[in-house]
Order: C-alpha cells, then sequence, then structure tokens
C-alpha cells in the first residue's frame, strides 16, 4: 500500500472525529461563552442525528447479523445475483419499498447483500428505490399530494432507477468489492477457523 492511499484511509478515519470535535467547540462556545447561535444549531443538529442513530442503528445491526447467519449465500445467488436477470428486480424493489428509516439505515443492507453476491445492479436499484419509492414515504407524500402525483413519480422514477442500475455496474471493474477498507474479503467463520487451526 502506497503512502498516499495511507494517508487517504488515514483521513477518512479522522475526518469524522474532526468534525465532532469542531462542531462540539461550537456549541460549547455559544452555549457557555458567546452568543453564537450557529454553534447552538449546530450541537442542537448533532445531538438530533445521533438520537436517530441511535434509535436506528442497533436494530439494524442485530436483523443484518441474523441476516448473515440464517440466509445462505445460495438463496441470495438465485434470486438475485447473476443468474437471476430482470427477475431480481422486483425482489429488489419490493425489500426498498417495505423497508423503513433513514437513507443511511440502507448501506449495511447493501453491504450485506453484496457479501452474499447479489450484483450491482440490484444493489443500486435497492439504494435508489429506498430513497425515494418507501412505503413510509409514499404514504406520507400521498396525504398532501394525492395518488396522481404518487402514482405518476413511482412510474417515473423506479425505470430511471433501473437504467443508472445497470449502466453503474457497468462503470465498476469486475473485481470491485465493498471490503476494499479490510483489503481482504469478508469471512464470518474466520476467527472460527483460525481457532480450530491452533
Amino acid at each position: 500500500m502506497n503512502t498516499r492511499r495511507k494517508t487517504a484511509l488515514v483521513m477518512v478515519k479522522l475526518w469524522p472525529w474532526i468534525m465532532l470535535a469542531v462542531i462540539a467547540g461550537l456549541w460549547s462556545y455559544g452555549r457557555f461563552g458567546g452568543e453564537l447561535a450557529f454553534g447552538l444549531r449546530a450541537g442542537q443538529s448533532l445531538w438530533d442525528l445521533l438520537s436517530e442513530m441511535g434509535l436506528v442503528l442497533p436494530p439494524m445491526f442485530i436483523l443484518l447479523g441474523l441476516f448473515e447467519v440464517w440466509v445462505p449465500r445460495r438463496l441470495i445467488e438465485r434470486h438475485v445475483g447473476q443468474r437471476a436477470g430482470a427477475a431480481a428486480i422486483p425482489w429488489m424493489v419490493l425489500l426498498a419499498t417495505v423497508q423503513g428509516g433513514p437513507l443511511y439505515a440502507a448501506f449495511p443492507v447493501a453491504v450485506s447483500l453484496w457479501r452474499k453476491d447479489c450484483t450491482p445492479r440490484n444493489i443500486f436499484i435497492y439504494l435508489g428505490t429506498f430513497s425515494a419509492i418507501k412505503i413510509p414515504m409514499l404514504t406520507f407524500e400521498v396525504t398532501f399530494l394525492g395518488w396522481a402525483f404518487s402514482i405518476s413519480r413511482v412510474l417515473f422514477t423506479l425505470p430511471v432507477f433501473i437504467f443508472i442500475g445497470f449502466i453503474m455496474e457497468r462503470f465498476l471493474p469486475k473485481d470491485f468489492s465493498p471490503t476494499f477498507v479490510e483489503d481482504q474479503p469478508f469471512n464470518p467463520h474466520r476467527g472460527r477457523n483460525e481457532n480450530s487451526n491452533r
């Protein structure tokens, strides 16, 4: 690994902590020092976000852990893998529409599906559908804008997400993996195998 990539990885790991320290400093100054309204708003926004993540992410990670253990890879390959073809699209749309929560809750699911050999195009279709066509979002939209607008928007955006999924897959190298941070493939039984070999 060259020096530039090492530096980039260190910055990626440190950047959230730097931003957290800056926001905490602004909030502290606004709360205890001067009348800095921006710092108070930044601190309140950070607290709201952390509170939301604390409610959403722990159950999500528990469900993902059960998914990793209980759902076999061959099941994912058969329904949303390379051999599934266009038949995988309804499965990805269904998974995205019935799932709730903010957008960042979709990324752990996407990585887990990718580790089980879901195709990149289906991952992109899932993320696009999740971002715009979730049932809770559609319910809210219908209440204020009506059925005609919601159905028209879905009929327009869903084909766009499917098209983008196929295009994005063409741009990715065939050996691309979301586990590039670890620089080695994911293996849920790695620790067990290492202990058995000792």
